[in-house]
């Protein structure tokens, strides 16, 4: 263990311990309110480019495993903690080693309640968490050359070469195509657990190469940046949505399909992370807890329109789910899948794969 440090963009500092890797992270500093779940949460790739700072007090106390990961490797090019456990039981890896491995820099002993209400209170920010000796000096002018997350696609950065995941069952009921913009592992399991061939295909793949490969269904999936950077992207989503298939998206597939029938995105101040999120479905008065890992939003339709608001944020109001009045189009800003958090939305899932299947055998 060594000094450490955190700095941030208005020149606050945390001075604590050092472990993990021995360099400098810089990124956006951002916090999650989930009390389990860490190795899901840094292997997601929507903390692509962000420095971690986790509310719960204890971290590590049960090892890293080596199936429960959201994708190849650690996305979060940081982490700090109050207290930082290096614990191995049952033959498996301590968090510290297992970052240190993957080059993830973490500082704990640092009094997190105030780093979370400083974020919380001023926004999340650009950052550098420092292990190597880097002065405070330094750091700062890193930070200044540091691009803000407005603004930044970082699709490309963690979307994967096409792959398949055969249906759990061994009986295929439809065909779905996953655009992986960042997609957490997950998402293709529980598709596929629901009885879809998925082909996972990734973030740049155009409408005709998706056309070829006859999906029954859509899924726009998750992943970090700035949806407002990503004109590209929107352009593929609409000229999807002329295929006539089900689409669905989820948090970043979410923001981007709603770009791509008229509606606005935002950044947050300081975004909604973390396992214990309400969110109102507004057609029936029912309140899901939710796994949530966005810093963006959508803004709301303005006047007549043929969307429809689905789901809300009981924290802050912000568009939560939307669908296509008389189409097959529909998204969800929190995460389904739940890994980790609560399951109260897996039926999403498997719903999706309910209309992907009735609109193969509308085909045939």
């Amino acid at each position: 263990m060594s000094a450490a440090y955190l700095l941030l963009e208005d020149g606050t500092r945390f001075d604590g311990e050092g472990a993990g890797a021995i360099t400098v992270a810089l990124g956006e500093a951002v916090f999650t309110t989930g009390m389990t779940g860490y190795q899901e949460t840094l292997t997601d790739p929507s903390f692509s480019g962000q420095v971690i700072t986790f509310s719960s007090p204890m971290i590590g106390n049960y090892g890293i495993e080596s199936d429960v990961g959201e994708s190849d490797r650690v996305q979060a090019i940081g982490m700090v903690c109050r207290e930082a456990r290096n614990a191995a039981p049952a033959g498996r890896t301590g968090l510290l080693d297992w970052l240190s491995e993957h080059g993830v820099p973490v500082l704990f002993g640092i009094d997190t309640r105030a780093l979370v209400q400083h974020l919380r209170d001023k926004g999340s920010m650009r950052a550098a968490l420092v292990t190597d000796g880097t002065t405070p000096e330094q750091a700062k002018q890193l930070i200044a050359e540091t691009p803000a997350m407005a603004g930044q696609d970082l699709a490309a950065g963690v979307s994967r070469p096409q792959r398949e995941q055969d249906p759990a069952s061994g009986a295929t009921r439809c065909t779905v195509v996953l655009l992986d913009y960042g997609a957490k592992d997950s998402i293709g399991d529980l598709v596929a657990e629901a009885g879809a061939h998925v082909v996972i295909v990734p973030h740049d793949s155009t409408a005709d190469e998706i056309r070829a490969l006859d999906p029954d269904g859509i899924l726009l999936a998750n992943g970090p940046g700035d949806p407002g950077a990503m004109d590209a992207h929107v352009a593929n989503v609409q000229a999807m949505l002329e295929l006539g298939v089900p689409v669905f998206g989820i948090c970043l597939g979410h923001q981007l399909l709603a770009r791509a029938v008229g509606l606005d995105t935002y950044k947050l101040r300081f975004g909604h992370r973390g396992v214990n999120h309400p969110v109102l479905e507004t057609e029936t008065g029912r309140v899901l807890v939710t796994s949530q890992n966005h810093g963006f939003a959508v803004k709301a339709p303005a006047g007549e329109t043929e969307i429809v608001i689905t789901h809300r944020s009981l924290y802050d109001e912000t568009v939560e789910g939307l669908r296509v009045e008389g189409r097959p189009v529909w998204s969800m800003q929190f995460h389904p899948e739940a890994s980790p958090g609560p399951h109260d939305a897996r039926d999403a899932l498997v719903s999706f794969v309910d209309e992907a299947t009735a609109y193969r055998e509308s085909r045939s």
